[in-house]
């Protein structure tokens, strides 16, 4: 059923937003929960990982999902020059690794050294050891999106770090902090 007030919007300008209608889209944005994961690549015999929010599950046939990555970070770089990566998606207990990754100006050198990981079976890019899940992709496509890119791949290899029943407390990104599905 329709109601009779309009709804209250606030109007933007998309050619040119103002610093409060940025400021109200992040606080607004804050409100989707998402899961958790790193995006991890092996580029000139280097490790590069950056923990992400921005993932999905495009379809199963044939399996490819989708991650955004910032343009100007040096794992968007690594993915788009050696075109294929890894996702790994993280349990409520790695918390410390996804505020680890996420942290600005990590080091090049080392960026894995406190991070237990494994090396995927075809490209050799990070898999974090205990990860609910865990996909390596091919990249398929990327496109430009504001300050993004949207990287597209088809999995090639995929598995679980834990065991099954152990996969039911994940990291859950919600209201600008990380949360649980686990009481």
């Amino acid at each position: 059923m329709e109601l009779p007030d309009p709804v209250q919007a606030r109007l933007l300008d998309p050619a040119a937003p103002s610093p409060a209608d940025v400021d109200s889209y992040r606080l607004l944005a804050a409100d989707i929960a998402a899961g958790v994961g790193v995006v991890a690549a092996r580029h000139r015999r280097r490790d590069y990982a950056t923990t992400v929010t921005g993932f999905l599950d495009v379809s199963w046939d044939p399996p490819t999902m989708l991650v955004s990555l910032f343009e100007e970070g040096r794992i968007c770089e690594a993915v788009e020059s050696t075109g294929a990566w890894t996702l790994s998606l993280l349990r409520r207990d790695q918390e410390g690794v996804a505020n680890w990754l996420a942290s600005p100006g990590n080091p090049v050198e080392g960026l894995l050294d406190r991070v237990p990981f494994r090396r995927a079976p075809r490209s050799g890019a990070p898999v974090l050891d205990g990860a609910l899940a865990w996909f390596e992709l091919s990249t398929v496509a990327v496109h430009s999106a504001a300050t993004h890119r949207i990287v597209v791949g088809e999995v090639t290899a995929m598995g679980r770090g834990v065991t099954e029943g152990g996969a039911d407390d994940p990291l859950v990104h919600f209201a600008r902090g990380y949360r649980s599905l686990c009481r």
